[in-house]
């Protein structure tokens, strides 16, 4: 199966082949500033299944956990398509958001809950819940 996912304006995208590695929310501070929400949401897929297309900029940042994260936004409408580093640094990892698909697998993984807002729950008995 392929998905796309684009910015807004249409000018960067990443298409990927195959299921996701590995399908996540983070609860950590960095991502809430991150996504503008309380928490991200995001999927990672192996370097070998995604191509980019179009123009990026590139913004590194050292997170919570100590590791360095390279984040890829366009440079025309600065949406975030996907980054690359952290705790997985061989996968890449896109936003959920990005592919606009409703039907996009549920996320697995809930992670940094120590940060995570009361009124937040992510459900469902297969979602490993991690501090």
């Amino acid at each position: 199966m392929n998905r796309r996912a684009e910015c807004r304006c249409g000018q960067l995208s990443a298409t990927v082949t195959g299921d996701p590695v590995r399908i996540s929310v983070c609860h950590c501070l960095d991502c809430k500033r991150r996504s503008g929400s309380a928490f991200a949401a995001q999927a990672r897929f192996a370097q070998a299944d995604v191509t980019f297309e179009g123009q990026s900029r590139e913004w590194a940042h050292v997170g919570e956990s100590g590791g360095c994260t390279a984040f890829h936004f366009c440079p025309e409408c600065g949406t975030e398509v996907w980054y690359q580093g952290g705790g997985l640094p061989d996968l890449i990892a896109i936003p959920i958001g990005t592919f606009a698909d409703p039907a996009f697998p549920a996320p697995l993984f809930s992670v940094w809950e120590e940060r995570k807002h009361d009124w937040v729950a992510i459900l469902g008995d297969k979602v490993e819940h991690c501090d």
